[in-house]
């Protein structure tokens, strides 16, 4: 097997594990590029359908094309979606820098969704060269009650040996990407052909690395309007992935505050 390969065969074999000792489970689903990588392979690892809901925890803030996205491959790809609001900004914890605070929305919204759906397990595509906080991070990470993450209390895993400890009101957030990169997700898309948001291609000399809600999340200069020019730009780029989100230029700790509490 090439890396890809590899890479394919680990994140299908932590989804089967998760989808055979976590239930209910969920997946989430931001409509970004990491997200629709997870999508296709839950459907490679289950014979082509997604066996659990797919869950949208929306700011209402996302780009017009994102919602088009979603309402699209809703039906392609024959996802069981789940959709929950978040609550205002208002709401939200005021001494928390202002995009980190915004973003701090989707974290109660989740909350609330894993409370409603009584959910067991969380599938979330986060990668640990994408945030260093990230990098902290367990394949299944057990979270508390409260739905905090006790950074120094994870479960040891070797040789790919997976925990999922329970205690009543806890859940596990399952990390079927955490091993990728960036570079290897699009080389990824590249050779599966993957649908895509097109936001992520140049267009004017810009385009979006990362998305997130429209009014918090900015391009980067680039004239990368294809999947063989987004690879071949990665391949020598030294600008963060996250660089045009407002949240990462805020105080140090933000981020990581943000995923104690639960952040996605």
């Amino acid at each position: 097997m090439d890396h890809l390969d590899q890479l394919e065969a680990q994140s299908v074999f932590i989804l089967r594990e998760a989808y055979r000792k976590l239930k209910p489970l969920a997946m989430l689903w931001s409509l970004g590029k990491d997200s629709n990588v997870m999508v296709w392979l839950a459907k490679k690892a289950f014979l082509g359908r997604v066996p659990f809901p797919v869950m949208h925890v929306d700011t209402g803030k996302k780009f017009p094309e994102m919602y088009q996205f979603r309402d699209e491959y809703t039906k392609k790809w024959e996802l069981d979606l789940l959709l929950g609001d978040c609550p205002p900004v208002e709401e939200m914890d005021p001494s928390l820098p202002p995009a980190a605070r915004s973003a701090a929305r989707k974290t109660a919204g989740l909350a609330a969704m894993i409370e409603k759906h009584k959910l067991q397990g969380v599938i979330a595509g986060i990668r640990r060269d994408e945030q260093g906080t990230r990098a902290k991070e367990r394949v299944f990470s057990p979270r508390g009650a409260s739905h905090k993450w006790d950074i120094r209390n994870q479960p040891p895993e070797f040789w790919d040996q997976y925990a999922t400890p329970h205690e009543e009101g806890m859940h596990i957030r399952v990390h079927p990407l955490l091993s990728w990169r960036e570079i290897d997700i699009w080389r990824y898309i590249e050779r599966e052909g993957i649908p895509l948001v097109d936001l992520y291609f140049a267009k004017n000399g810009k385009r979006y690395r990362s998305l997130g809600d429209s009014d918090i999340t900015s391009p980067v200069e680039s004239n990368a309007a294809t999947l063989a020019e987004v690879i071949a730009e990665l391949e020598t780029t030294k600008t963060s992935e996250r660089s045009g989100r407002a949240m990462d230029h805020e105080s140090e700790d933000a981020f990581e505050r943000l995923r104690v509490a639960g952040y996605l």
